[in-house]
């Protein structure tokens, strides 16, 4: 029998969900919505297609006492929506620097739940970070405006390599600032 791991991360509440800890029975709604090849496209960390144990070991990861990135799913079923609509997470970058990064499942695209995550994210601020750090990928100004709606400054013009394109792809980077 595998149990969770009880980890250390707040639940953060918002007005249509919860952010909250990944649990091990998250894994097969992430898998659907990380199968997606557009979804995985917009990322660099989800390869398309999944390996097999890809997300199975990313949960355990997430679960980790030495874990480098907190990781919360978007879960709505208090609301009648499913425990997984997308997940955001914070890296530690530097002492007072986390970047954030998020993904949200099609069926959830454009309802405004990644402003939401962002915003809830940045008022609890977990981490207690000064400044956060996001980059997206410049095919995807849907999530460019995530951040500037959510106060984020662009710095410039960057690359990161996505494993689901097997390429380097050209991104925008932003910063924001916390008191």
């Amino acid at each position: 029998m595998k149990l969770d791991t009880i980890v250390n991360q707040p639940v953060i509440e918002t007005d249509r969900f919860v952010l909250r800890p990944l649990r091990r029975s998250d894994q097969g709604l992430i898998e659907m919505h990380t199968a997606d090849r557009e979804l995985a496209r917009l990322t660099a960390s989800i390869p398309h297609p999944l390996p097999p144990g890809y997300i199975e070991a990313f949960i355990n990861r997430a679960q980790s006492d030495g874990r480098v990135q907190d990781v919360w799913a978007f879960d709505g079923s208090a609301d009648g929506q499913p425990e997984v609509m997308g997940l955001i997470g914070l890296i530690r970058v530097d002492e007072g620097q986390g970047e954030i990064a998020y993904w949200i499942g099609k069926a959830f695209r454009n309802t405004g739940l990644a402003s939401e995550a962002v915003r809830a994210m940045i008022a609890a601020n977990p981490l207690n970070s000064t400044t956060v750090f996001a980059s997206v990928f410049q095919d995807n100004p849907a999530s460019a405006r995530v951040l500037t709606n959510c106060g984020f400054q662009y710095l410039g013009d960057a690359e990161s390599f996505s494993l689901a394109r097997d390429a380097t792809v050209p991104t925008w980077t932003y910063s924001l600032k916390l008191d």
